[in-house]
């Protein structure tokens, strides 16, 4: 039976040493590497990528939420776990936009995070079910709906929800848990959590597309702030829409530059092509 293979970053060395300790005592696992940093695992990635790659989401210059993007779009069979000091609703919106398959604490129970591992491993996506907190589902709406309010110019750009994925994430928001959604909609919990895992798809191409986008700029002002509010509390209606307003004026600015720079470079080659 093939292992699955680890490789751990973190900058607590005792923390690492406890998790070693555990998955050594599993015939099906192998800790294939350790660093203190998320630079120390790009660099082990890159050569030897594990199965799963368990990343701190602070330490070093290099955080786990941009060491994450990097593996998910160079290292794409790599599955990555952010772990966190505390459970903190920032952190863990940052985890699911980027592509982690799993978000847990340093004070995760030893079993639960072997069987985590194990599910990962065989291409589940735990975090999923932070779709199921209120202040998470209410954040994943604000950013569809950013997106829908653009124009017809970006549109194609991002995913939209489905009528039935909006349903389930306002009932959610509401406070509704996944027994409740089911219920109110007349559709099993099953199929509750699969259009959770699509909607989950679709917010992490979504954040795929806002870095192509911002990495297009050439140092343009950034022009997109992610959505985001302290943990436990709520975007209210009057700071969405503003958000909403000034996220567009700033993408639209910026598609009027790109404009702009693509007419002076037709003017230019028109002008050249015309003389003698």
């Amino acid at each position: 039976m093939e292992k699955i293979s680890v490789f751990l970053a973190d900058w607590q060395v005792l923390f690492r040493e406890g998790i070693h300790f555990t998955l050594c005592g599993e015939e099906d696992m192998e800790v294939i590497g350790e660093g203190s940093s998320s630079e120390e695992a790009l660099s082990f990635i890159e050569t030897n990528p594990p199965r799963i790659a368990i990343l701190s989401m602070n330490g070093g210059k290099l955080g786990g939420v941009e060491a994450t993007h990097r593996i998910r779009r160079s290292f794409p069979s790599v599955s990555v776990v952010l772990v966190t000091d505390t459970d903190d609703e920032e952190h863990l919106f940052s985890a699911v936009k980027c592509g982690a398959s799993a978000y847990l604490t340093k004070g995760i129970d030893p079993v639960e995070l072997v069987n985590l591992i194990r599910m990962v491993a065989q291409g589940a996506q735990p975090i999923s079910e932070a779709l199921l907190r209120p202040g998470i589902a209410s954040r994943v709406i604000a950013e569809f709906e950013v997106f829908a309010s653009i124009g017809e110019q970006v549109e194609d750009l991002f995913a939209r929800l489905s009528p039935v994925e909006a349903d389930i994430l306002r009932r959610i928001a509401d406070g509704g848990s996944s027994e409740q959604v089911a219920q109110a909609l007349g559709i099993t919990k099953e199929e509750v959590e699969h259009n959770l895992g699509l909607v989950l798809s679709k917010l992490i191409a979504n954040d795929h597309n806002l870095e192509i986008i911002e990495t297009t700029q050439k140092g343009l002002p950034s022009m997109i702030s992610r959505v985001g509010k302290p943990s436990t509390e709520y975007v209210t209606r009057e700071e969405f829409n503003a958000f909403k307003e000034s996220l567009g004026e700033r993408l639209k600015s910026f598609i009027d530059e790109l404009s702009s720079a693509r007419r002076r470079e037709e003017m230019k080659t028109k002008t050249k092509n015309s003389v003698p």
